[in-house]
Order: C-alpha cells, then sequence, then structure tokens
C-alpha cells in the first residue's frame, strides 16, 4: 500500500472513530498535497463533519478535526499552540528565514506532522505546533541559524491581517489559471504549465491538473516554490480587449 493509500486509510480510521466513540478526533498538520489526498475521500467519510484549522488564516499547512458540537454535544478545540520564537539579542541577529527556523527544528529530531507553518514578522518567528510538542521545543529551541534565541508560548495569534496580503494588477487575456500564474510568478506559459506537470498547484486546497481551468473570484492559488494568491477577480477591459485583473498575494 503507498503512502497516499495509507494516509487514506487513516482519515476513514479517524472519521469512524469520531462517529463510533462519540468523540472528537484530529490529523497531524496535513501539506497541501495531503489536504488534496482527503478531498479524494471527502465524499466517501461524508457521514461525519469536519473542520479544517492551521491556527491562523495565513496557515498553509492545516490539521482536519473531525466531529461538531451539533453531533457531539460539546465542544473541543483544535491542539494547536503558537510559539513565539524570539532573537535574544535582535542587534546582532541573523536575518532568519523559513528555511532557517525549519531546519532548527528538524535537528530536533521532530516529526514534520507536528508542525504547522511558520510565520515571520521582524525576525520574529511564530510556529504552530500540537499542544503535546509545545513544551520540548520551547525547552530545547536554543538557536536558528548563528542567532541564539528564547521560546515561549505567544500571548495571541501572530500580527498578521488581511493588509499583509499585498495587491497586484494583472493584465491577462483570459481567467485561465495557468495565465494568471504565469502573470503573478512571472513565468512563460511553459513553465506554469509545467507546475501543473509535476502536481504543484492547488486550487482552494485541491491539488488541480487542468491548466486551463478558470478562476473564480475568491479562488485561492497555492503553487509549491512559488507562492500563495487570492484571486480577486476581473475590474476592466482594456481598449485591446485584455482583462485588468487584481490578485492579492500572501506575504510570507
Amino acid at each position: 500500500m503507498d503512502a497516499e493509500e495509507l494516509l487514506k486509510k487513516r482519515f476513514r480510521e479517524l472519521a469512524r472513530k469520531c462517529y463510533q466513540q462519540n468523540q472528537y478526533t484530529f490529523t497531524g498538520f496535513l501539506s497541501l498535497a495531503d489536504l488534496s489526498c482527503f478531498y479524494e475521500t471527502e465524499r466517501e467519510i461524508s457521514y461525519v463533519p469536519y473542520t479544517i484549522w492551521g491556527g491562523s488564516d495565513f496557515c498553509e499547512r492545516v490539521m482536519i478535526r473531525f466531529g461538531s458540537g451539533e453531533e457531539l454535544g460539546y465542544e473541543e478545540a483544535f491542539p494547536i499552540v503558537c510559539i513565539e520564537v524570539k532573537p535574544l539579542a535582535a542587534k546582532f541577529a541573523d536575518e532568519l528565514t523559513h528555511r532557517d527556523f525549519l531546519g532548527a527544528l528538524m535537528n530536533l529530531g521532530i516529526e514534520r506532522s507536528t508542525l504547522g507553518d511558520i510565520l515571520i514578522a521582524d525576525n520574529i518567528g511564530y510556529l504552530f505546533c500540537i499542544e503535546s510538542m509545545a513544551d520540548f521545543i520551547i525547552e530545547n529551541l536554543a538557536k536558528v541559524k548563528h542567532t541564539s534565541v528564547i521560546c515561549g508560548r505567544a500571548k495571541e495569534a501572530p500580527p498578521f491581517t488581511d493588509k499583509d496580503k499585498k495587491e497586484m494588477k494583472i493584465q491577462i487575456p483570459s481567467e485561465r489559471i495557468d495565465g494568471v500564474l504565469a502573470k503573478v510568478y512571472r513565468l512563460s506559459r511553459s513553465e506554469a504549465i509545467e507546475l501543473f506537470r509535476q502536481k504543484r498547484v492547488f486550487v482552494n486546497g485541491r491539488l488541480c491538473e487542468n491548466n486551463s481551468q478558470i478562476l473564480k473570484s475568491g479562488d485561492t492559488v497555492s503553487a509549491r516554490g512559488c507562492g500563495k494568491f487570492e484571486y480577486s477577480g476581473q475590474m476592466s477591459i482594456s481598449k485591446k480587449g485584455k482583462m485588468n485583473a487584481s490578485v492579492l498575494c500572501y506575504g510570507k
């Protein structure tokens, strides 16, 4: 049984356990590919309600919670903790990247499924993780790259809002997804199409292999290795008959 089938089996087991034992069940953190795999089983396990959350609207890695208060008669929050990772001496700190934070965590021997997104603001990392790993990370993560850091549970969610999405205006011949991707990430049409061949494009969390799919206003597009944006839709038509459109790029 390949990894994808094992993952689908796990989704079925969690849904069944929720239904039979009348309790919430949770996945670990899922990648975009994992989430797309879940959507392939969605109809099969539709007898159980579910919620998807990663700790913030900006998070790409998410957990699935099977069950609802309406069905189970009680509420249970996602076991997600946000940890603030801050340089001890900001003046002498390296400029830290997502890769730096992730590398430091992997060096602690942590499984990727226990870690959500890592968002960065003002050289401070905000790490989402499973509750059971929070204390271990806080006690053991002492250095990122060459920078000594101090960790603690964030008192509130990271300071990211819709204002952190940057608007980009583009001119496109149509709302085909390959053309929009090419414009947003300054790719040739063949480079954009290659993203689909490599199964790196997701629309609203679902794998998209149809490069001619028409985008609708509000669609969220993630292209692994490129970034993530929300398509705002057509604004007007130019004198030459092209569409003037707008996208909101996520600032991660």
